[in-house]
């Protein structure tokens, strides 16, 4: 999969139409494109958050990365600052938290 531009001319004006385009083999050997999802018209950050979110869809994307989570009133310790390539800290703003639809989990295991 990836993003295709259409190139529009109307009133003096260029516009991008942009889709989402999947290439599929034929029996006869040859290639063929299949729009999947028409965007329209999105800007650059769209584009590239689109075009993260094929490569994600495909597999496309680097090795998962891990991450420590911090509360927002406390810094990250200085070591995981020079371990960038292997731990990421990411702080949290815990007082804006909540939990949605939570489920009960295990009550049925303490019968066995």
């Amino acid at each position: 999969m990836f993003l295709k531009c259409n190139r529009r001319k109307k009133d003096g004006k260029v516009h991008c139409y942009w889709s989402v385009v999947e290439s599929y083999r034929l029996s006869s050997g040859r290639t063929a494109k299949r729009p999947i999802l028409y965007l329209g018209e999105i800007n650059d950050s769209q584009r590239l958050a689109w075009c993260k979110s094929i490569a994600a869809l495909e597999g496309r994307t680097k090795a998962p990365q891990q991450i420590a989570l911090f509360p927002t009133d406390r810094q990250p310790p200085e070591e995981l600052s020079h371990r960038a390539s292997e731990v990421q800290p990411v702080q949290v703003d815990l007082s804006r938290m909540q939990l949605c639809r939570s489920r009960q989990w295990g009550a049925c295991w303490l019968a066995l």
